[in-house]
């Protein structure tokens, strides 16, 4: 500015030269003098800068509680967990999952050592507890979860076994005693099991029919197995989910969504039948939702062949093709399950889990509504409260995904749905269940709204990965409100390694804080002797 004040140079000028400095210069331009200050807040130059500096495509907005480009370009500068802090060197091989408490004071790891270890969540992070599940003929830890009231821990893993063994177990420990309290089967191991109640979990189990078909059970498990009277159920069946093309029922989750205003959101997003992949169901619990007849010697028999089939009692004399067409047969004649409704609906939970029905690979999202009285295992046990015509469970929804899912999260609030994949080509044809299209390199990003069952986010992509369909690697996704971070702590970041390590990082925020000098408290007579001055 010239002696009178007036700019010796116009803001779009000003603007022109800013745009080619960078975050900190421009900020240091603008102390220079108050027309320099306002061009440094304008917000169609930090939205230049935020795109520039992070690398972000153009067409991802900002964050929705962000007020000002400027804001949102601070937020991320400052308050991400960048900062390395620790190293946590106790586990002594690959350390392969992490889960934080819900209160965020606590967090358990899971690593090839075969141990689950707990840990505090202080300023200093310190170990709590370690528990070997060697003893129990168990070859790794994989996965663990809190219960919500952070009471219990789920530990899954994977058992010593043949190199094509597929079976795992679900131990559950107290975090007041570290005691272990129960342990379930689980198959196949990457099920991983979830907690549906704070006293009650969900694991599987699988049952081959034939070469390429099989059928997924899912229990129900109270976490207090030890009960006195043998009438007390301890494990209840909740589905019995058919599997075709060798698909399996994996990577199960729960989500609550009671908080939605509608109870009953499955049924809003259509009928399940013009799912892209039909659900196959050789019945429905309620006779009067049946759409049309079907010869009853036809589907007794079946039903009767493969109820024995699965008990072990009886060998499939079908063909893998005659079994399936068989199965196709009673679903032409119209009977599929629509969704079922609860009085209020309130209380309802979905399950969610991977599942296919081309292949092998994980390439669909299965979802699958239980109700208030099935999240208990009082009452009828092993399908004694089915209908006679029933024996798969259909599912409520089918979500494709046309790639391999290599992982899967909920929002805090269990609304959104947010699942990575590596996709197939466009056009890709499934001709042999065992042999999956390629995978491209690309991690796909994709965000589906589980109350409208919609994708509500473009694809977005980052990181790339280079193994084959059968070397994939499961990620689990633990998704906070503004970064994957402590659910409490959102500018707290932990990372686990091959390398056996955990490292805890921290914003740069909190590092000024912590590291900030503290003023020395003033004792008495120094307070005495400022008054008489």
């Amino acid at each position: 500015m010239d002696e009178g004040g007036t700019p010796l140079l116009p803001d779009s000028l000003v603007y022109q030269i800013f745009l080619s400095l960078g975050p900190a210069d421009v900020l240091a331009a603008g102390l220079v003098c108050r027309q320099w200050q306002a061009v440094s807040r304008d917000e169609f130059l930090w939205r230049e800068q935020f795109y520039r500096y992070y690398q972000v495509a153009r067409d991802v907005p900002r964050h929705p509680a962000a007020m000002s480009w400027y804001e949102e370009f601070q937020r991320l500068y400052d308050t991400v967990p960048c900062v390395e802090v620790q190293t946590l060197r106790e586990h002594t091989d690959q350390v392969l999952h992490l889960s934080f408490s819900h209160s965020g004071y606590q967090f358990a790891s899971c690593s090839k050592d075969c141990t689950v270890k707990i840990w505090s969540n202080d300023l200093t992070i310190s170990l709590l507890h370690s528990a070997d599940m060697r003893p129990y003929n168990w070859s790794y830890t994989q996965f663990s979860q809190f219960n919500k009231d952070d009471s219990l821990l789920l530990a899954s893993g994977v058992f010593l076994g043949p190199h094509n063994s597929s079976s795992g177990e679900i131990a559950v420990i107290s975090l007041d005693s570290f005691a272990l309290l129960s342990r379930v089967r689980n198959k196949p191991y990457d099920v991983f099991g979830c907690w549906l109640t704070e006293t009650s979990l969900i694991s599987g189990n699988l049952h081959r029919i034939g070469d390429i078909t099989s059928c997924s059970v899912l229990w129900l498990n109270n976490a207090f197995q030890d009960v006195e009277s043998e009438n007390v159920n301890v494990v209840k069946r909740l589905f019995k989910i058919q599997n075709l093309n060798a698909s399996t029922v994996r990577t199960v989750m729960v989500a609550d969504c009671s908080r939605f205003d509608s109870p009953d959101l499955l049924l809003e997003a259509g009928d399940p039948a013009t799912s892209p992949c039909r659900i196959f169901d050789l019945g429905s619990d309620n006779e009067e939702v049946v759409a049309g007849p079907a010869p009853a010697h036809a589907k007794e028999g079946l039903r009767h062949f493969l109820d024995r089939v699965l008990e072990g009692r009886a060998q499939p004399q079908l063909s893998e093709r005659m079994l399936e067409t068989k199965v196709a047969e009673l679903l032409a004649q119209g009977h599929t399950k629509p969704p079922e409704r609860s009085a209020t609906g309130a209380k309802s939970k979905y399950l969610i889990f991977t599942t296919g029905c081309l292949t092998y690979s994980p390439h669909q999202i299965g979802i699958k509504q239980i109700l208030p009285h099935q999240m208990t295992t009082a009452g009828p046990v092993l399908g004694e409260g089915r209908g006679s015509d029933a024996f798969f469970d259909a599912l409520d929804h089918v979500i494709d995904i046309h790639g391999h899912i290599i992982g899967m999260g909920l929002s805090p609030d269990n609304r959104y749905l947010y699942v990575n994949s590596r996709a197939w080509p466009n056009g890709a044809v499934v001709a042999d269940p065992m042999q999956p299209p390629p995978i491209a390199e690309e991690i796909d990003l994709l965000v589906f709204d589980l109350k409208t069952m919609r994708e509500v986010r473009r694809a977005l992509r980052a990181h790339r990965a280079y193994t084959p369909n059968d070397e994939c690697f499961f990620i689990f996704l633990d998704v906070s409100r503004d970064f994957v971070a402590s659910p409490q702590e959102q500018e707290l970041l932990l990372t686990a390694s091959d390398d056996a390590t955990i490292k805890a990082w921290r914003s740069p925020r909190t590092m000024r804080v912590l590291q900030a000098p503290r003023p020395r408290p003033r004792t008495f007579f120094s307070w005495l002797a400022s008054q008489r001055r």
